[in-house]
């Protein structure tokens, strides 16, 4: 048996990990596409790394586009077997991919033109809306905590982990003859004191386990307070100083934690009377599908739908659906609080309401999530005098500001806490994913003090034989935890 890693490998995006039955089978764990990799996003999604033709089955954690986004390019290009799931993460899919598939044209339209004006050859988009619509023929879904057999080799359990509705640590159980091996999927953990959805679901005991560590070597704020933070931004801009509130936030998730923070405030009477616009068609498409959920929603939330049925809608808040209106509210310059996707500000409409507030020192940026330092949301946190934005060069003048806490993604205590039932002596190997290097480095050496022994942090492309060979135990280096920013 062997696992290979072609994504999310030393860095936070990109999730694609296969494991190969000596039968030849290769299951996939994840389907993801490069987001915030500067010049090198393009040429990390136009090559797999392998053949999509030789996968046989395709497993999801969730549905976030950087374990998604490129099914409908692997169906493209000859992938024809089963895609299973659960089912929400089905339902959110199904409108990021089309979202994606949708920007994907725009942008290429408008990459085109300027390449037929200078005689280059056109862009083609990664696939567009008809190849999403093959790729949904072959979605499978199935409950969380059964376990499902998908092959005679092959059973599956999907967990919930708290990071996102319908988000789910995979185990596998494979039969290889009268060997038995479990491999533990984290997918992306949650929080085990999130916003929103109920704690991650305990996993069974596994040999091996692919470990997301994006978080790895930090602590969230445990005294951060979403409904405070909030508040003290809108006053701050645009009650005091008669701005514009700019929040970036990816459409899944964390629109719907910033809408919820905003609700908070509305029913306290402490929001004040100014318009909030949510420019994203598949943020209002999203929330609605979040809607229908809500089993999943922690105890908190289940005590605000008591005496509120919509979490996320409250007095002036506005969804802006079309293009005209979107620029219309590009030329707007009253005070108010505008929601956009994407969370990194590296694509979507929230580009061109950056664009048009960095001039203006009244205005704010608002990053409410992980930016990589590549990426437009990274580049102004980063203290950038100039970004580059729609290939012109822009000052920043307005205020940028980030708000410490919101991450979906767990801390070092959520990610030991989620390993806390995994006897130490039963796992045989480690794989640390979806992490930057040095950060895998300090977490490998915080699990190696709980008794792992065998860590590995696999490079781009890079295949492991199982069982893996022994290895001197490490000795770890003394661990430096630090504050999460995001």
């Amino acid at each position: 048996m062997k696992i290979s890693f072609h994504g999310a490998a030393r860095t936070v995006t990109g999730s694609k990990h296969i494991v190969t039955l000596n039968s030849g089978k290769k299951i996939l764990l994840d389907c993801g596409m490069f987001q915030g990799m500067g010049a090198e996003t393009d040429e990390l999604n136009n090559g797999f790394g392998f053949d999509p033709k030789e996968i046989s089955l395709l497993l999801l954690s969730h549905a976030h586009i950087d374990h998604t986004g490129l099914i409908p390019k692997l169906v493209k290009e000859g992938f024809n077997g089963r895609i299973v799931c659960t089912e929400a993460t089905r339902d959110l899919t199904e409108i990021l991919l089309y979202d994606s598939a949708e920007i994907q044209t725009y942008e290429t339209e408008n990459i085109n033109k300027k390449r037929e004006k200078a005689g280059q050859q056109p862009y083609e988009p990664l696939y567009t809306s008809e190849d999403v619509a093959h790729c949904l023929a072959q979605f499978e879904t199935v409950p969380y905590d059964g376990w499902i057999s998908l092959d005679p080799e092959l059973d599956a359990l999907f967990t919930a982990t708290g990071h996102l509705i319908g988000s789910a640590a995979i185990t596998l159980r494979i039969k290889e003859g009268r060997k038995r091996t479990k491999i533990l999927f984290s997918g992306d953990v949650g929080r085990y004191r999130s916003v929103l959805l109920q704690p991650p679901t305990e996993p069974p005991q596994a040999d091996y386990i692919i470990l997301e560590s994006t978080y790895g070597d930090k602590r969230h704020d445990v005294r951060f307070n979403l409904v405070k933070a909030l508040r003290q931004w809108v006053e701050k801009v645009c009650v005091e100083r008669g701005g514009q509130l700019i929040i970036p936030a990816f459409s899944v998730g964390r629109t719907q934690e910033v809408l919820y923070g905003l609700n908070q405030l509305s029913l306290e009477k402490r929001l004040p009377d100014l318009p909030v616009f949510v420019d994203s068609p598949l943020s209002q498409k999203a929330t609605e599908t979040i809607k229908k959920y809500t089993t999943q929603f922690n105890e908190r939330l289940q005590n605000v739908l008591s005496i509120d049925d919509d979490p996320f809608d409250f007095p002036g808040l506005k969804y802006v659906e079309n293009v005209e209106d979107s620029r219309r509210l590009v030329e707007y310059k009253e005070p108010c609080v505008i929601v956009s996707a994407s969370g990194t500000a590296d694509a979507g409409r929230v580009r061109h309401h950056i664009n048009s507030a960095l001039h203006n020192p009244n205005n704010a940026i608002l990053l409410v999530g992980y930016c990589g330092a590549k990426s437009l949301g990274g580049q102004l946190l980063s203290g950038a005098k100039e970004v580059e934005i729609f290939n012109d060069l822009c000052k920043v003048t307005a205020e940028i500001g980030q708000v410490n806490g919101m991450s979906a993604h767990g801390d070092t205590d959520d990610l030991g806490q989620f390993m806390s039932n995994q006897a130490p002596e039963k796992v045989k190997g480690i794989f640390l994913v979806h992490g930057e290097q040095a950060v895998q480095k300090a977490f490998a050496d915080r699990l190696s003090l709980k008794g792992f022994n065998r860590i590995e942090c696999p490079a781009p492309h890079q295949e492991y034989t199982l069982p893996l060979p022994r290895k001197r135990k490490r000795i770890p280096l003394q661990s430096s935890v630090q504050t999460a920013a995001a």
